[in-house]
């Protein structure tokens, strides 16, 4: 389940945000200091164009989903999951289906998008495989610095029509 993120959940985006494994597969790799992530949130919290929302599994916080640069029919979207905590839990790739799954639903039915992109890093081959299950197709990779290293990004896009419809099949994988 999806629900907006409210000032509550602040102090656990941060934490999610920077789990080690989290951080391995993400563009800013740093850890996210306190003051960093007051200041990320007040400029998203009260931006029209952004959306963070939290995924809840079995009434506990699993996860982050953000959606950015709304605009018109289109958007661009990341996520992260409690990695730790659904590791420990053995509901990793059940969780990482759902939420991808109800991202889209939430991107596609809520949103009104016709259009979702997102990036990822050309070493994260898990998330590209699972990408590639859900649809989304990748672009020219492209090389960026960032915290002090050299990285090679992957843009990824789905559209509406492409995308799996979960919904009209029973929910079946």
């Amino acid at each position: 389940m999806l629900r907006r993120a409210t000032e509550h959940d602040v102090d656990t985006i941060r934490r999610l945000r920077n789990q080690q494994a989290n951080r391995d597969v993400s563009i800013t790799s740093h850890e996210i200091s306190a003051d960093e992530h007051a200041a990320w949130w007040a400029k998203t919290s009260g931006d029209a164009t952004r959306r963070v929302l939290i995924y809840e599994r079995a009434g506990t916080t699993a996860g982050v989903v953000n959606f950015f640069d709304i605009e018109g029919s289109t958007a661009a979207w990341g996520f992260f999951l409690d990695a730790d905590g659904l590791a420990e839990r053995g509901e990793t790739l059940p969780a990482w289906i759902e939420v991808m799954r109800d991202a889209a639903s939430y991107a596609f039915d809520d949103l009104g998008l016709d259009v979702l992109t997102g990036e990822v890093l050309e070493h994260n081959t898990v998330v590209r495989q699972m990408n590639r299950r859900f649809r989304f197709t990748e672009g020219t990779p492209e090389q960026r610095y960032a915290d002090g290293r050299e990285v090679t990004v992957i843009p990824i896009s789905l559209r509406k029509q492409d995308r799996r419809n979960d919904r009209s099949q029973g929910n079946k994988q």
